[in-house]
């Protein structure tokens, strides 16, 4: 396997330092909460948040993957509990002069004394279709992005919105540093049908990029009203003939739309846990192929960037990296290979 084990996350390499802070509105199930992450003044001896700040997460990847509570939350905890992200949390924002969640586990705080209700992840009941039950969820994760999308209009626009959290971001430093005419959409796994999804329900979304997007819950017939460009960003290892016959529907109707898959991944190299699990936790989650992790980010990266300036106008020089979409570049191929999924 490619590259050092290191069980810590790669830095930003962006032109800005990056704060994160946590956004809640409202006091239900239909409210909204995020992770924001944003330009931040640096600031010595800032606090880096933890990778899992609650164990009640560890308890959630373990019912995701379908393992015993009783030993797989412990040694999750035990194993990368400690993990930081490499952030400045609650850093204040740095103002910009020209305007420029298939979760595991979560949660959502009640009116009565803020207090936090936990809210598990979802398996499929016993009787009931997968499809009617996913379908159903990335519906509803869809408009979870309209909404908050049109959370920052309202910013934007000068309204009051209250962060509920105790000591939360204060939203209102964003107004006049947003540029909603460059609002994209991206997600990985059911998050990446849900980004796709996203681009019927909100026509502010211009385009959409799609990590190892599971396409199974998306009804055939919203695919001739996906109107926007596409990135599907593929891993080797986890796609089936059926998922990517419905990307290339979605190709066939968009010539904007591309597909690309990354050789030597797994469907966790496009997350953290390819930088921070060790060999036991590979075993268990399944996190790493025999890519570099740090390769495999860099050319998701840069994939995503290159798209991202050709549909959004962006100034920069991001297009020295559009062989990428069209699948050159070493480790990747255009569309998918043609071989049997592991799932």
């Amino acid at each position: 396997m490619g590259g050092e084990q290191s069980l810590a996350m790669p830095p930003e390499k962006g032109p800005h330092r990056v704060g994160c802070a946590d956004v809640m509105v409202g006091h239900t199930q239909q409210g909204l909460f995020f992770r924001l992450f944003y330009p931040c003044v640096p600031r010595d001896g800032a606090e880096r948040p933890l990778w899992i700040p609650r164990y009640e997460y560890c308890s959630g990847l373990a019912d995701f993957r379908g393992y015993s509570r009783r030993w797989c939350a412990p040694l999750l905890s035990i194993s990368i509990g400690s993990c930081r992200v490499p952030l400045s949390w609650k850093a204040p924002f740095k103002p910009c002069s020209n305007g420029d969640s298939s979760a595991a586990m979560t949660y959502f705080c009640t009116a009565e004394a803020i207090r936090e209700q936990w809210i598990p992840h979802q398996h499929v009941p016993q009787g009931q279709k997968e499809f009617y039950f996913r379908n159903n969820q990335v519906h509803h994760r869809a408009n979870e992005c309209a909404r908050a999308l049109q959370l920052f209009r309202d910013i934007s626009s000068g309204k009051s919105i209250p962060n509920i959290l105790p000591q939360g971001f204060d939203l209102s430093v964003l107004k006049d540093s947003i540029d909603l005419a460059k609002a994209a959409v991206m997600g990985h796994s059911f998050g990446g049908v849900t980004a796709v999804l996203a681009l019927v329900k909100e026509p502010g979304f211009r385009c959409a990029v799609a990590l190892d997007a599971w396409m199974f819950p998306l009804e055939n017939v919203l695919y001739p009203e996906v109107p926007k460009p596409v990135l599907f960003i593929n891993t080797e290892k986890f796609q089936t003939p059926e998922s990517v016959a419905k990307m290339k529907r979605l190709s066939s109707r968009n010539s904007q739309t591309k597909i690309i898959t990354i050789l030597g991944s797994v469907h966790q190299s496009q997350t953290d846990f390819a930088f921070l699990t060790g060999k036991l936790i590979n075993r268990v989650f399944n996190a790493r192929g025999t890519l570099d992790p740090y390769k495999c980010l860099d050319i998701t990266s840069q994939a995503a960037l290159a798209f991202l300036q050709r549909h959004l106008d962006v100034r920069e020089e991001f297009a020295r990296w559009d062989r990428l979409l069209e699948g050159i570049g070493d480790s990747v191929i255009p569309e998918a290979p043609f071989c049997h999924s592991n799932l």
